[in-house]
Protein backbone atom coordinates (compact mmCIF):
# COMPACT_ATOMS: atom_id res chain seq x y z
CA UNK A 1 0.00 0.00 0.00
CA UNK A 2 2.54 2.16 0.88
CA UNK A 3 5.69 3.32 -0.72
CA UNK A 4 8.86 0.77 -1.51
CA UNK A 5 12.64 2.08 -1.35
CA UNK A 6 12.77 2.15 -5.11
CA UNK A 7 10.12 4.58 -5.57
CA UNK A 8 10.88 6.67 -2.64
CA UNK A 9 14.20 6.54 -4.14
CA UNK A 10 12.59 8.09 -7.39
CA UNK A 11 10.97 11.00 -5.77
CA UNK A 12 13.66 12.13 -3.73
CA UNK A 13 15.55 12.61 -7.01
CA UNK A 14 13.04 14.30 -8.86
CA UNK A 15 12.58 16.70 -5.76
CA UNK A 16 16.65 17.13 -5.33
CA UNK A 17 17.11 17.89 -9.09
CA UNK A 18 17.47 22.11 -8.70
CA UNK A 19 18.86 21.82 -5.29
CA UNK A 20 22.64 20.91 -3.86
CA UNK A 21 23.24 17.81 -1.63
CA UNK A 22 23.60 19.60 1.44
CA UNK A 23 20.00 21.04 0.67
CA UNK A 24 17.40 18.45 -0.11
CA UNK A 25 13.76 19.80 -1.39
CA UNK A 26 11.26 18.45 0.63
CA UNK A 27 8.41 20.71 -0.56
CA UNK A 28 9.52 21.74 -4.03
CA UNK A 29 8.97 25.24 -5.56
CA UNK A 30 4.91 25.98 -6.53
CA UNK A 31 3.50 25.89 -10.16
CA UNK A 32 0.36 26.20 -11.50
CA UNK A 33 -1.72 23.39 -10.45
CA UNK A 34 -3.68 23.12 -14.05
CA UNK A 35 -0.18 23.14 -15.50
CA UNK A 36 0.93 20.22 -12.69
CA UNK A 37 -2.31 18.33 -13.65
CA UNK A 38 -1.56 18.15 -17.67
CA UNK A 39 1.86 16.68 -16.67
CA UNK A 40 1.05 14.42 -14.55
CA UNK A 41 -2.81 13.17 -16.21
CA UNK A 42 -2.41 13.49 -19.73
CA UNK A 43 -4.66 10.03 -21.00
CA UNK A 44 -8.25 9.72 -21.53
CA UNK A 45 -8.69 6.84 -19.14
CA UNK A 46 -11.90 7.11 -16.72
CA UNK A 47 -9.06 7.72 -14.20
CA UNK A 48 -7.40 10.61 -15.76
CA UNK A 49 -10.51 12.32 -16.54
CA UNK A 50 -11.30 11.69 -13.16
CA UNK A 51 -8.29 13.26 -11.76
CA UNK A 52 -7.86 16.57 -13.99
CA UNK A 53 -11.72 17.21 -13.18
CA UNK A 54 -10.52 16.85 -9.58
CA UNK A 55 -7.84 19.33 -10.33
CA UNK A 56 -9.84 21.25 -12.27
CA UNK A 57 -12.60 21.74 -9.20
CA UNK A 58 -9.01 22.42 -6.38
CA UNK A 59 -8.22 25.16 -9.19
CA UNK A 60 -11.22 27.52 -8.47
CA UNK A 61 -9.51 27.72 -4.96
CA UNK A 62 -6.01 27.62 -5.10
CA UNK A 63 -3.74 29.05 -8.37
CA UNK A 64 -0.73 26.74 -7.28
CA UNK A 65 0.67 23.22 -5.83
CA UNK A 66 4.08 22.55 -4.17
CA UNK A 67 4.89 18.62 -4.50
CA UNK A 68 5.88 16.98 -1.27
CA UNK A 69 8.52 14.34 -0.68
CA UNK A 70 7.04 10.83 -0.73
CA UNK A 71 8.83 8.97 1.87
CA UNK A 72 6.07 8.34 4.13
CA UNK A 73 6.47 10.98 6.04
CA UNK A 74 4.26 12.93 3.36
CA UNK A 75 1.36 13.27 5.42
CA UNK A 76 2.84 14.67 8.49
CA UNK A 77 5.86 17.02 6.07
CA UNK A 78 2.36 18.56 3.88
CA UNK A 79 0.66 18.76 7.17
CA UNK A 80 3.31 20.38 9.20
CA UNK A 81 4.52 22.20 6.50
CA UNK A 82 0.99 24.07 6.21
CA UNK A 83 0.22 24.22 9.34
CA UNK A 84 3.64 26.37 9.99
CA UNK A 85 3.47 28.20 7.14
CA UNK A 86 0.02 30.57 8.05
CA UNK A 87 1.06 30.26 12.21
CA UNK A 88 0.32 33.68 13.45
CA UNK A 89 0.78 32.44 17.03
CA UNK A 90 2.22 29.64 19.76
CA UNK A 91 -0.48 26.85 20.17
CA UNK A 92 -2.07 26.74 23.96
CA UNK A 93 -1.16 23.21 24.12
CA UNK A 94 2.73 24.08 22.96
CA UNK A 95 2.35 26.97 25.51
CA UNK A 96 2.04 24.07 28.71
CA UNK A 97 4.46 24.07 31.37
CA UNK A 98 4.49 20.19 31.22
CA UNK A 99 4.63 19.71 27.34
CA UNK A 100 8.45 19.03 27.64
CA UNK A 101 7.68 16.59 30.30
CA UNK A 102 5.81 14.28 28.16
CA UNK A 103 8.52 11.89 27.47
CA UNK A 104 9.51 12.06 31.14
CA UNK A 105 5.53 11.62 32.38
CA UNK A 106 4.62 8.77 30.19
CA UNK A 107 7.97 6.42 30.55
CA UNK A 108 6.73 6.88 34.21
CA UNK A 109 3.78 5.23 33.50
CA UNK A 110 4.01 2.86 30.50
CA UNK A 111 7.34 0.35 30.62
CA UNK A 112 6.51 -0.13 26.92
CA UNK A 113 7.37 2.91 25.34
CA UNK A 114 11.18 2.61 25.55
CA UNK A 115 10.64 0.22 22.75
CA UNK A 116 9.46 3.49 20.73
CA UNK A 117 11.63 3.56 17.31
CA UNK A 118 13.53 6.99 16.84
CA UNK A 119 14.77 7.20 13.18
CA UNK A 120 15.25 3.92 12.18
CA UNK A 121 17.39 3.20 15.68
CA UNK A 122 16.81 0.09 17.64
CA UNK A 123 17.79 -0.94 21.23
CA UNK A 124 18.29 2.53 22.73
CA UNK A 125 18.34 2.46 26.82
CA UNK A 126 14.83 4.81 28.32
CA UNK A 127 16.83 7.28 29.86
CA UNK A 128 18.14 7.84 26.03
CA UNK A 129 14.70 7.64 24.39
CA UNK A 130 13.34 10.36 27.36
CA UNK A 131 16.22 12.76 26.94
CA UNK A 132 15.82 12.92 22.93
CA UNK A 133 12.37 13.27 22.43
CA UNK A 134 12.11 15.77 24.95
CA UNK A 135 14.80 17.41 22.69
CA UNK A 136 12.38 17.36 19.76
CA UNK A 137 9.55 18.77 21.72
CA UNK A 138 11.54 21.33 22.63
CA UNK A 139 12.75 21.67 18.38
CA UNK A 140 8.97 21.49 17.56
CA UNK A 141 8.12 24.43 20.47
CA UNK A 142 11.17 26.97 19.28
CA UNK A 143 10.73 26.51 15.39
CA UNK A 144 6.76 26.94 15.56
CA UNK A 145 7.64 29.93 18.08
CA UNK A 146 10.18 31.59 15.83
CA UNK A 147 7.98 31.26 12.25
CA UNK A 148 4.77 32.26 13.81
CA UNK A 149 6.50 35.71 15.12
CA UNK A 150 7.30 36.43 11.29
CA UNK A 151 5.26 39.30 10.18
CA UNK A 152 5.50 39.00 6.27
CA UNK A 153 4.35 36.40 4.61
CA UNK A 154 7.63 36.33 2.50
CA UNK A 155 9.88 36.40 4.89
CA UNK A 156 7.68 33.77 6.52
CA UNK A 157 7.69 31.17 3.10
CA UNK A 158 11.29 31.97 3.38
CA UNK A 159 11.51 30.56 6.92
CA UNK A 160 9.48 27.64 6.51
CA UNK A 161 11.16 26.60 3.13
CA UNK A 162 14.62 27.10 4.84
CA UNK A 163 13.58 24.77 7.71
CA UNK A 164 12.33 21.75 5.02
CA UNK A 165 15.45 21.88 3.78
CA UNK A 166 17.18 20.86 6.68
CA UNK A 167 17.03 16.98 7.18
CA UNK A 168 18.14 16.85 10.75
CA UNK A 169 15.79 19.32 11.98
CA UNK A 170 13.03 17.84 10.11
CA UNK A 171 13.24 14.49 10.83
CA UNK A 172 13.73 15.24 14.38
CA UNK A 173 10.06 17.66 14.09
CA UNK A 174 8.45 14.25 12.60
CA UNK A 175 9.45 12.39 15.40
CA UNK A 176 8.12 14.86 17.84
CA UNK A 177 4.19 14.77 15.81
CA UNK A 178 4.55 10.82 15.76
CA UNK A 179 4.86 11.34 20.23
CA UNK A 180 2.19 13.87 20.57
CA UNK A 181 0.11 11.17 17.98
CA UNK A 182 1.28 8.32 21.01
CA UNK A 183 0.54 10.75 23.82
CA UNK A 184 -3.36 11.49 22.30
CA UNK A 185 -3.80 7.93 21.96
CA UNK A 186 -3.50 7.14 25.23
CA UNK A 187 -5.24 10.06 26.51
CA UNK A 188 -8.49 8.81 23.99
CA UNK A 189 -8.09 5.22 24.82
CA UNK A 190 -8.03 5.93 28.97
CA UNK A 191 -10.71 8.47 28.61
CA UNK A 192 -12.81 5.49 27.11
CA UNK A 193 -12.17 2.91 29.48
CA UNK A 194 -13.40 5.80 32.34
CA UNK A 195 -16.70 6.02 30.73
CA UNK A 196 -15.84 9.62 29.56
CA UNK A 197 -16.94 10.46 25.59
CA UNK A 198 -14.20 10.26 22.94
CA UNK A 199 -14.54 11.26 19.45
CA UNK A 200 -15.78 8.25 16.75
CA UNK A 201 -12.55 8.01 15.02
CA UNK A 202 -11.12 6.31 18.44
CA UNK A 203 -13.44 3.56 18.57
CA UNK A 204 -11.85 2.78 14.57
CA UNK A 205 -8.48 3.39 15.89
CA UNK A 206 -8.46 0.74 18.79
CA UNK A 207 -11.29 -1.73 16.63
CA UNK A 208 -8.29 -2.44 14.53
CA UNK A 209 -6.43 -5.97 15.15
CA UNK A 210 -3.15 -4.40 14.92
CA UNK A 211 -3.91 -1.75 17.20
CA UNK A 212 -6.56 -2.65 19.96
CA UNK A 213 -4.77 -0.35 22.83
CA UNK A 214 -2.10 2.16 22.75
CA UNK A 215 1.17 -0.70 22.90
CA UNK A 216 -0.09 -2.00 19.75
CA UNK A 217 -0.49 0.97 18.01
CA UNK A 218 2.97 2.15 18.97
CA UNK A 219 4.47 -1.25 17.83
CA UNK A 220 2.24 -2.26 14.84
CA UNK A 221 1.88 1.95 13.60
CA UNK A 222 3.71 4.67 14.86
CA UNK A 223 6.72 2.86 14.51
CA UNK A 224 6.61 2.52 11.13
CA UNK A 225 5.58 5.99 10.34
CA UNK A 226 8.69 7.40 7.77
CA UNK A 227 10.01 4.11 7.44
CA UNK A 228 7.85 1.40 5.85
CA UNK A 229 4.42 2.91 6.23
CA UNK A 230 2.45 6.52 5.91
CA UNK A 231 -0.56 7.36 7.79
CA UNK A 232 -3.77 5.53 7.54
CA UNK A 233 -6.98 7.29 7.13
CA UNK A 234 -7.76 7.18 10.35
CA UNK A 235 -4.69 8.26 11.85
CA UNK A 236 -5.02 11.41 9.91
CA UNK A 237 -8.09 11.82 12.60
CA UNK A 238 -5.37 11.42 15.40
CA UNK A 239 -3.04 13.38 13.88
CA UNK A 240 -5.29 16.19 13.29
CA UNK A 241 -6.63 15.96 17.21
CA UNK A 242 -2.58 15.94 18.10
CA UNK A 243 -2.17 19.25 16.88
CA UNK A 244 -5.41 20.58 17.39
CA UNK A 245 -5.83 21.10 13.57
CA UNK A 246 -8.47 20.89 10.92
CA UNK A 247 -7.11 18.84 8.06
CA UNK A 248 -8.69 19.38 5.04
CA UNK A 249 -7.82 17.29 1.94
CA UNK A 250 -9.17 17.08 -1.46
CA UNK A 251 -9.29 13.28 -2.72
CA UNK A 252 -9.06 13.91 -5.90
CA UNK A 253 -10.05 9.82 -7.35
CA UNK A 254 -13.38 10.75 -5.08
CA UNK A 255 -14.11 14.02 -7.60
CA UNK A 256 -17.83 13.97 -7.63
CA UNK A 257 -18.57 12.10 -4.48
CA UNK A 258 -19.43 13.04 -1.09
CA UNK A 259 -15.98 12.48 -0.08
CA UNK A 260 -14.17 14.46 -2.55
CA UNK A 261 -13.38 17.26 0.11
CA UNK A 262 -12.69 15.61 3.74
CA UNK A 263 -11.99 17.06 7.32
CA UNK A 264 -9.99 15.47 9.55
CA UNK A 265 -12.10 15.39 12.01
CA UNK A 266 -15.38 15.60 9.86
CA UNK A 267 -16.72 17.38 13.44
CA UNK A 268 -13.82 19.79 13.80
CA UNK A 269 -13.56 22.22 16.81
CA UNK A 270 -14.40 26.00 15.83
CA UNK A 271 -11.79 27.48 17.07
CA UNK A 272 -9.35 25.20 15.48
CA UNK A 273 -7.02 26.53 12.23
CA UNK A 274 -7.54 24.82 8.94
CA UNK A 275 -4.36 23.53 6.85
CA UNK A 276 -5.37 22.01 3.29
CA UNK A 277 -3.70 19.31 1.36
CA UNK A 278 -4.40 17.50 -1.76
CA UNK A 279 -4.26 13.39 -2.49
CA UNK A 280 -4.34 11.00 -5.15
CA UNK A 281 -4.68 8.44 -3.16
CA UNK A 282 -5.27 9.04 0.57
CA UNK A 283 -1.12 7.19 0.77
CA UNK A 284 1.15 10.50 -0.85
CA UNK A 285 -0.04 14.59 -0.31
CA UNK A 286 0.92 17.20 -1.57
CA UNK A 287 0.21 21.33 -0.67
CA UNK A 288 -2.09 23.49 -2.69
CA UNK A 289 -0.96 27.29 -2.77
CA UNK A 290 -1.83 30.66 -3.52
CA UNK A 291 -5.44 31.07 -2.55
CA UNK A 292 -7.51 32.71 -5.48
CA UNK A 293 -8.35 35.83 -4.72
CA UNK A 294 -12.01 35.84 -5.27
CA UNK A 295 -12.31 32.58 -2.70
CA UNK A 296 -10.43 35.16 -0.02
CA UNK A 297 -12.81 37.62 -0.71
Amino acid sequence: MYRDAEEIEREKILLCETSSSEHKLSVAPEIDIMEYCRKEWRGNTPVAKRMRKGYEAVAQKFASIRRVRGDNYCALRATLFQALSQATQLPSWLQSEDFTMLPENLLSKYDWIKQWQLKQKLGRKMGEIRDEIKEYLILLRKKWKNISEIKGPIEKQEACDKLFKNEEEEYSLYEALKFLMLNTAIELYNDDKNGRRVPVFSWLLFARDTSSNPRQLMHNHLNHIGHSGGLEQVEMFLLAYALQYTIQVYRLYKYSTDEFITLYPNDPEEDWPVVTLITEDDRHYNIPVRMCQETML
